[in-house]
């Protein structure tokens, strides 16, 4: 059965952070727009990611701010003039949730979760006219460039002036962003990396006692890199039944993820001792130890205890134990083999999706005019720590607002 609608002459197609900010710009100049979606509400991995506090964006320098991405030929950061991370603070004050700036340099809402931001978003957009169409999934194109979608088991197609697609990248299906909008996108000749995991943790080749020890616990105060002798980013990570996951881990996962693609593995580096200098590790294990034992001797010396000793003697050989210079070098760049990332739908994000060729400047598909794209599903990276929400919000301004240019043309 196939229903009637009026078209309307904005469709977004995604309630997520991109395609509201979009419906945010746009209302706000006065267009009519109605938003779709698939799921029963809108925001839900928006609120997924406020669950344990919604990290919203991040304090350091705006240069510093905009070395955090990769990908998109390099122009993410030029989204932040149309939304820098101080704009999306004010924006979130004008909501009544007002931002404070944590001890990492991490931005929150004072109430920490993200429904109480969602629910005066919404209210606004809708006092704006914005109109929502929920349990809408989106099937792709008609004959003639209309948006089918699916309600209910009705059929339902409309032709907007202008399309948002916002559909967000290929991780945790469940909350909407299952990246099937690939297909239908290449089928228009659209140029498209593929998907891959982002933000993620990988696969280790523990032993049994390992994992049965020291599954579930936390390495803390420590730092990573992905060469020995490289940059050290300071960090914490969880230690799994499968293997490593956490921020620390997140902060390298995009060149991980590349490694393991093109090598068959990748390793990562952990400095168990960030706070120590070389010299001084090797100085400190260059005393006999006597008859204690290497945990009693490295807890004694180095305060080196809990799950740091467990990886350090899973991950080096007796001879490393016994040689101060070997151990010292271990134990300030421990190799951790990463044998694969994890399932792509596990990933806080995921990289690949629309390449910055198949765009113009206003984020609208070249093959396709008057078709916008924002969010996830374009094909850039940036870590956690409230970098990534950041970008997808002002790419949906920089998409909102070029879509009120192509309006008005």
């Amino acid at each position: 059965m196939t229903s009637p609608e009026l078209h309307p002459v904005v469709a977004i197609i995604g309630a997520g952070p991109a395609g509201l900010m979009a419906a945010d710009v746009l209302s706000m100049q006065g267009f009519s727009v109605v938003v779709y979606d698939g799921m029963p509400s809108g925001g839900r991995k928006f609120l997924l990611a406020g669950r344990g506090g919604l990290n919203l964006t991040h304090s350091e320098p705006l240069d510093a701010f905009s070395r955090r991405y990769s990908g998109f030929d390099d122009t993410v950061p030029q989204w932040l003039d149309a939304m820098s991370p101080q704009a999306l603070r004010t924006w979130a004050d004008e909501l009544g949730a007002a931002t404070f700036v944590g001890t990492s340099g991490r931005v929150f809402p004072h109430e920490m979760k993200a429904a109480p931001l969602l629910r005066g978003w919404l209210a606004r957009l809708r006092a704006r006219g914005v109109e929502f169409r929920m349990r809408h999934r989106w099937q792709g194109f008609d004959a003639n460039g209309g948006l089918c979608f699916l309600n209910a088991g009705d059929a339902l197609t409309v032709k907007p002036r202008a399309c948002l697609l916002a559909l967000g990248g290929g991780s945790w299906s469940r909350l909407g962003s299952d990246g099937a909008w690939v297909d239908v996108l290449m089928a228009k000749g659209v140029e498209i990396a593929p998907l891959a995991p982002a933000n993620c943790g990988f696969d280790v080749a523990w032993s049994a006692p390992f994992v049965e020890k020291w599954a579930g616990q936390p390495l803390k105060n420590i730092a990573l890199s992905t060469a020995s002798d490289g940059e050290f980013r300071a960090g914490e990570c969880m230690l799994t039944a499968t293997g490593i996951e956490g921020g620390g881990v997140y902060a390298w996962s995009g060149s991980l993820v590349k490694t393991c693609a093109s090598q068959g593995q990748a390793k990562l580096f952990i400095d168990l001792l960030p706070d120590w200098s070389r010299e001084k590790v090797l100085a400190a294990l260059s005393v006999s130890r006597g008859a204690r034992s290497w945990s009693s001797f490295l807890q004694s010396r180095l305060r080196l205890t809990g799950a740091k000793w467990g990886v350090l003697r899973e991950c080096v050989t007796p001879e490393v134990m016994s040689s101060p210079i070997a151990l010292t070098n271990a134990i300030k760049a421990l190799p951790i083999a990463l044998l694969r990332p994890r399932p792509m739908d596990e990933a806080i994000s995921t990289s690949g999706g629309v390449m910055r060729q198949a765009l113009d400047e206003n984020l609208m598909l070249r093959a396709m005019p008057g078709m916008f794209c924002a969010g996830e599903m374009l094909d850039w990276d940036a870590p956690t720590g409230g970098y990534l929400l950041t970008a997808v919000m002002a790419s949906g301004v920089v998409a909102g607002h070029g879509m009120a240019r192509y309006l008005a043309s």
